[in-house]
């Protein structure tokens, strides 16, 4: 035993010496200089490229555009005039024309300096390095594009680079050719004045010899008409004695001050300069140093009315005379577009017609909230646990109570008394949160005994929701701080909804709707709603011709065929592919910039151009159409959950089957927002958020909200069908469009021409056998079929294409296996029996 603990530690020391003989390799001088030389020679191999691009460029320039680095030098047989050849040629572009212009010479000659601030040759103050790397490069390229662009306008270098160019026309644009040619003056001036320190002395005794030569003249003709004697001025010399002192009291200041400059500064009596005025009234006072913390009410500058009445009409009209005055060189005689124009008598649905489900204002309990609070700290206690303080917050349905453990006491060692508090208060269930976000407590959420309802009308009415600003503004609720919770779609950008059967989704998505149907122009927001159940959106089928999209050929706005789904979804992913080129054109990046061009008129429609809505895909049941539909749901779905966000295109998908299967890793990766109501597991609930905590739930619209790492309890609001049915009736007897928003036909796709030629009348007597093998091994590949059944190659692969056209598996993939389409056998045998 004793021999092995010896070898043991001669291990661990030998590791250990290991280690600290590395850190001596690292930080040895010789190391250091070595790698700094290594990174002074890509400097210098980077500047050699440039200075060479100037002299070569234009020959090089056809060979290296649209390739990339590793492209042109794996490229034996391409030949370039570039000094450091084809790789010194793609660097020059890239720095030069695609970067900063001339001055990108800048960035060599910076990572030079770093090698030899590694090498510690120079003493270079980094900063000041840094600074004028970038002072250089920014106004460098600015004054560049500006200047060397219009005196060389034919050379194959882009003097003010990409950077100089894009910010030089930003400038022009806005202050004009003059005001650029200020600013670049300025830049000069700055420049000059931080290499020559003797120029800020005589910048500034010219400045003063004006003012006083200004002043002087103004006071001779003053006291010409009323006195004849007057002290003469003083004389030139003496001033420009008083400025030499001042400037060398201020250079004595950065180390000491001595008593013989003092005593040679000049006192004028009542007469301070310019320079001490600006010095006693800069100067900081310290006995005035105060912090004032405002209260609320200051915040408020305009008083606001008691009533106060809100028209989108008189809005949208004092808009644009405001922005069309500041362009008036786009369009002088024409006003901004109007998209509410074409429904301009359209009124938002009223408030009445919600009901107010709210059981009142009820006092909070104080013997409920007591009896809960003994039971909480006894309960602890029995477990050795004692705590320090306990405070309550009373929500509709939730009260949390936040406890502070006395030091030492581990939060696993609470967290692990979940079950054994909810037996002593008999409790439905309860939530610890160990320890709270931003809070040094720890939260124990206690379900009330007479829960309160949260009505859709006390949240769409409250002051938040009205005055939101939000693009598209939803108010889900009530948090446990009774405080309306709005969150804005757009930001999302996308939002999935789970959640066990009755206990609450489909109200969700009623609530979101209302929301929108509340706060959102027809013209401004269009939706898809997908109800495989047939029932959950047939109310708001009377909305067509306002707020809902549809294909042209399709009967229903309301889309519940599967195979209507998967044509719709594709025709998403075209309108999504529409968007972006008609961003591109626009050189805009989100759909927000491009209708503030639509609307100011800067976007001809002649040339396709168009007002473009927001898009809200809401889709019920999502478990059912993957079961139905596998990949071809799933697909365009994920396509748009990654692109479709600048486009203005946003996904609700909600599922009462929160598996593995239906919510797959690509669904979870592009749906960032979940709201999980309550559900029966907690691997449905780590499945939807990441984290335990809806298996918790009390249900009935109770329900946790996750954006990112934040995690919030909210009463979801409760709006009835009937309510939804009456706002669906008030929209819909009012005037709209002709008919629903249409959206591109999209021809899909039903495989090439091999394909095309299989019969599927005359299928193999081994088809279903075959179809079955491959869904259940999850692999599609015609050696398998060879070996299980036994049969030769050509017969299998009469199989194979037959089992492809069924669309069961996907075209061959060279040496890869084929992706198989459908992945249970309940799905499997539907499509047989369709085939049938």
């Amino acid at each position: 035993m004793a021999k092995r603990k010896r070898i043991i530690r001669k291990k661990t020391s030998s590791s250990r010496g290991k280690k600290y003989r590395f850190i001596e390799f690292i930080k040895s001088d010789r190391t250091q200089f070595i790698f700094g030389l290594i990174v002074a020679f890509a400097g210098l191999f980077m500047l050699l490229a440039i200075v060479s691009f100037f002299f070569t460029g234009a020959a090089d320039q056809s060979k290296v555009l649209n390739r990339s680095f590793f492209e042109l030098i794996r490229d034996k047989d391409l030949e370039v005039n570039n000094w450091i050849g084809a790789g010194g040629a793609s660097i020059a572009e890239s720095l030069v024309n695609g970067g900063f212009g001339v001055f990108s010479v800048l960035i060599p000659m910076f990572i030079s300096y770093i090698g030899l601030r590694i090498m510690k040759v120079s003493n270079f103050r980094f900063y000041k390095a840094f600074f004028f790397l970038a002072y250089g490069l920014i106004c460098g390229s600015i004054a560049s594009a500006f200047l060397l662009n219009r005196l060389f306008p034919q050379s194959h270098i882009n003097w003010g680079g990409a950077h100089g160019t894009h910010i030089e026309s930003v400038l022009r644009e806005s202050i004009g050719a003059l005001g650029v040619l200020l600013l670049i003056l300025l830049f000069i001036v700055v420049i000059l004045l931080l290499f020559r320190r003797s120029l800020v002395y005589k910048f500034q005794t010219w400045l003063v010899d004006v003012f006083s030569s200004v002043k002087k003249e103004e006071s001779d003709d003053d006291n010409e008409q009323e006195k004849g004697d007057l002290i003469e001025p003083e004389p030139k010399e003496k001033k420009k004695t008083f400025i030499s002192t001042l400037f060398k009291k201020k250079e004595s200041e950065v180390s000491e001050i001595s008593k013989d400059s003092e005593e040679k500064i000049p006192v004028l009596p009542n007469t301070p300069t310019p320079l001490q005025e600006k010095w006693e009234k800069e100067k900081p006072k310290q006995n005035d140093f105060e912090i004032i913390v405002p209260k609320d009410e200051e915040f408020v500058p305009i008083p606001q009315p008691e009533t106060m009445e809100i028209k989108t009409s008189v809005i949208e009209n004092e808009i644009p005379d405001k922005e069309t005055s500041e362009n008036e060189d786009i369009s002088t005689e024409m006003e901004d577009y109007d998209p509410r124009k074409d429904l301009s008598t359209f009124e938002f649905p009223k408030m009445d017609l919600l009901i107010a489900h709210s059981t009142g204002e009820k006092a909070v309990d104080m013997e409920e909230q007591m009896e809960n609070k003994n039971k909480i700290i006894a309960t602890l206690r029995n477990y050795g646990i004692e705590i320090t303080s306990i405070k309550a917050t009373v929500g509709p349905t939730i009260t949390l109570y936040e406890i502070v453990p006395q030091a030492g006491v581990r939060i696993s060692k609470i967290r692990n008394l979940e079950d054994d508090i909810a037996l002593s208060l008999s409790a439905l269930g309860i939530r610890i949160i160990a320890p709270m976000p931003g809070k040094g407590t720890i939260g124990i959420e206690v379900p009330n005994k007479d829960p309160q309802i949260v009505s859709m009308q006390s949240v769409v009415s409250s002051k938040k929701f009205q005055e939101s600003t939000a693009d598209l503004p939803v108010a889900l609720g009530k948090t446990i701080t009774n405080e309306v919770f709005i969150f804005d779609l757009a930001k999302m950008p996308h939002l999935l909804v789970a959640g066990a059967t009755g206990q609450g989704k489909s109200v969700g998505l009623n609530a979101i709707i209302t929301s929108l149907l509340y706060k959102k122009h027809p013209s401004e927001i269009k939706m898809v709603l997908v109800d495989p159940k047939m029932v959950e959106f047939n109310i708001y089928s009377t909305i067509e011709k306002h707020y809902l999209a549809k294909l042209p050929d399709q009967e229903k706005a309301i889309i519940t065929d599967v195979s209507k789904v998967t044509e719709t979804l594709n025709s998403l992913t075209k309108e999504m592919d529409d968007r972006y080129e008609l961003l591109m054109k626009a050189s805009v990046r989100t759909i927000k910039e491009y209708n503030e061009k639509f609307v100011k008129r800067r976007l001809n429609p002649n040339n396709g151009h168009r007002y473009m809505p927001y898009i809200v895909v809401v889709i019920d049941e999502f478990g059912d159409l993957i079961m139905t539909a596998g990949k071809e749901i799933e697909m365009p779905i994920a396509r748009i959950a990654q692109k479709a966000r600048a486009v203005g295109m946003h996904m609700i998908i909600a599922t009462q089957r929160p598996t593995t299967n239906i919510i797959t890793g690509t669904i979870k990766a592009n749906f960032p927002a979940r709201m999980a109501f309550r559900v029966t597991s907690q691997i449905d609930s780590r499945t939807i958020l990441d984290m335990s905590g809806a298996n918790q739930l009390i249900g009935r619209g109770d329900m946790l909200f996750s954006q990112g790492s934040s995690l919030i309890r909210i009463q979801c609001a409760f709006v009835d069908t009937p309510e939804v049915e009456e706002i669906s009736k008030y929209i819909g007897t009012q005037r709209g469009y002709e008919t629903a928003h249409p959206l591109p036909e999209v021809q899909l796709a039903t495989g090439d021409d091999q394909m095309s030629s299989v019969d599927m009348n005359d299928r193999d007597s081994l088809f279903d056998e075959a179809a079955r093998l491959i869904v259940m091994q999850q692999q599609g590949s015609t050696s398998l079929i060879q070996r299980k059944f036994s049969i030769g190659y050509n017969r299998a692969g009469r199989l194979m294409d037959q089992i492809e056209r069924a669309g069961i598996v996907g075209p061959a993939q060279g040496s890869k296996p084929r992706e198989v389409y459908i992945s249970d056998e309940y799905s499997l045998e539907k499509l047989l029996d369709s085939l049938k």
